[in-house]
């Protein structure tokens, strides 16, 4: 019996098909995936930034900016990221990674330095991704203990959320820890005259968000939820960023489609994800997702097309005197 070359010239015809074309283009838009769009905000690190010419030309006006802080990237590196994008007119929300922060001394030597030379008034708040703490902090919780913040007079303190359960932070399985700490951060947002939101990881399915944040309700806990979402990148750089940064049950949506090889060849897109979630907040006004909040895994500018082809806001027209 002859060996069927259907699968490897689908394979092939898909790779041709995903050189031509525009991703997003020409497909109808819902009025649903729209609104959920409204106000998106992405991430960026420092390196990634300097492959952007200028962002203007890429994001809606006013849209806000994480710039993730790595361990081992220069205080330095940070600060001219936040002024240079700050000064293209974004909203800038640098992160502030609880354990690689020396001591409460950095903390406000950084805090002067980002106000003094961008002008940043929001923060993201989280443990970071190192292990062991370098310092004297190992949690978000202990940076905004200290005041500072509210000193600073910052506006927006967001802190990070997790859709499906994370072993780093419950190790034994399930929720306790995780909702031990967002239970005093809803305390905490009585307190500050900030506003607070839950910035969550990414996940790929929507149905471990919708339950999760409906948990969340009806236990009380009401900070709004700015909604992870990775954009569109290879299926094999998705793979491994969900890997290492925790994802969890919903990871088995890429893992389906890496074992199809006419899908291999094609990036992931958000598209379905986001979809279901759109329709969820059309059908339930009050579920309490805000925001989508888009982690750039295949490129900056590749996300920001997508997002313009799939219902977000057009980005600004750019004078190139200004």
């Amino acid at each position: 019996m002859g060996v069927s070359l259907t699968p490897l010239w689908e394979a092939v015809m898909a790779l041709l098909n995903f050189k031509k074309r525009d991703p997003g283009a020409d497909q109808p838009v819902s009025p649903e995936m729209e609104a959920f769009l409204k106000g998106y905000s992405i991430e960026v690190m420092p390196r990634t930034a300097t492959k952007v010419e200028d962002f203007r030309a890429l994001l809606p006006a006013g849209t806000r900016v994480y710039i993730a802080h790595i361990d081992g990237t220069p205080i330095e590196d940070m600060v001219a990221t936040a002024k240079r994008i700050a000064e293209e007119g974004f909203d800038v929300m640098p992160h502030f990674p609880a354990r690689i922060i020396k001591d409460e001394a950095t903390l406000a030597d950084w805090i002067s330095r980002y106000q003094g030379e961008a002008g940043v008034k929001q923060a993201l708040l989280l443990a970071g991704g190192v292990a062991e703490p370098k310092g004297d902090f190992h949690s978000s919780m202990q940076l905004l203990e200290t005041g500072l913040f509210d000193k600073a007079g910052f506006t927006h303190l967001n802190v990070a959320g997790h859709p499906e359960p994370n072993l780093d932070i419950d190790p034994k399985g399930g929720r306790a820890n995780t909702y031990a700490a967002l239970d005093w951060k809803q305390e905490f947002s009585k307190r500050t005259d900030a506003e607070m939101a839950l910035a969550t990881q990414f996940c790929f399915e929507a149905q471990p968000v919708i339950d999760w944040v409906n948990e969340l309700s009806a236990r009380g806990m009401n900070l709004p939820v700015h909604i992870g979402i990775a954009g569109p990148a290879k299926l094999q750089t998705m793979i491994k960023f969900a890997i290492a940064c925790g994802v969890g049950p919903s990871l088995k949506v890429l893992q389906k489609r890496a074992k199809d090889v006419t899908k291999l060849l094609l990036p992931h897109e958000p598209g379905e994800v986001l979809a279901d979630l759109a329709a969820h907040k059309a059908a339930n006004p009050d579920f309490n997702i805000t925001k989508v909040h888009f982690f750039a895994l295949g490129g900056i500018k590749t996300n920001a097309t997508w997002a313009i082809n799939n219902g977000g806001a057009s980005a600004q027209p750019v004078n190139p005197q200004g």
